[in-house]
């Protein structure tokens, strides 16, 4: 059906009871697939997916919790055609690094990579031996440009970068897909946002995710785009070359061992 292009395809997302996370699930639900959705909290996961998806509550740091929600995706809906990487703390104060909560701190950049990175150790491994598959990580302007105040954030989401060029040189399909400021609980608790109105429509991020599923923005794997300023049309008739949209170290010149 021409209003159903991912109609056959099981997709999970992470992170999935609230903000961009259950947008992602609605989205890609009205346009055919088959959704699963992980987050902590079970009844707010279930509110949040009643008519969408199926609920399956898992906490993404632990990796025998993520092994069984994957399992019982699997059962119940199919192979995981698309895994969306979305869960994932942020700093809780606005402070420089040497002033903040260590637990706090290492609690947002283990959301940030070590839920990846189960998800892939539960996931990838079933794409490979199909030969197909994509996977999609939240991004952040964040993940290529430090902020002072979200020092945890930044580090999280930079490394979340590698873990997709991981993926991409072992032949995986993969993407990292940044929301722009997308009015979610989560911006609206960050003090840097107080007073802001430019917020990204969700549905560009549905649309741009939506497109990877599809098939449509291969040639990008490995790279970086950012939804509300990329459109799927833009980015489906432009091959990016090089190391574009990839996070690089700048030479200072041709004799600069890092040229």
């Amino acid at each position: 059906m021409p209003d159903q292009p991912l109609a056959g395809q099981v997709a999970l997302v992470t992170g999935a009871s609230t903000g961009i996370g259950l947008e992602l699930a609605r989205g890609l639900a009205a346009r055919g697939a088959r959704v699963a959705g992980l987050a902590r909290g079970a009844d707010r996961l279930a509110t949040a997916l009643d008519g969408v998806g199926l609920a399956v509550p898992a906490d993404v740091t632990d990796l025998a919790a993520v092994r069984a929600a994957v399992a019982r995706v699997t059962a119940e809906l199919g192979p995981v055609d698309l895994l969306v990487n979305n869960a994932g703390l942020v700093d809780a104060a606005e402070v420089p690094v040497w002033e903040a909560d260590p637990q706090q701190w290492w609690s947002v950049v283990e959301s940030q990579l070590r839920g990846p990175f189960h998800l892939v150790q539960a996931v990838v491994p079933a794409m490979v031996a199909r030969g197909s598959g994509r996977v999609v990580g939240l991004a952040s302007g964040m993940s290529t440009r430090a902020n002072p105040d979200y020092s945890a954030y930044s580090v999280g989401k930079a490394g979340a970068l590698r873990i997709t060029e991981s993926l991409v040189a072992a032949g995986v399909l993969a993407f990292d897909v940044a929301p722009g400021v997308v009015e979610t609980p989560m911006t609206r608790s960050m003090a840097m946002w107080d007073g802001f109105d430019g917020w990204t429509p969700a549905s560009a991020v549905v649309e741009l995710v939506a497109a990877v599923a599809q098939g449509r923005l291969d040639h990008w794997s490995g790279r970086f785009v950012r939804a509300g300023k990329d459109t799927v049309e833009a980015l489906a008739a432009t091959v990016p070359a090089g190391t574009q949209r990839q996070v690089r170290l700048l030479p200072h010149g041709p004799d600069d061992p890092v040229a």
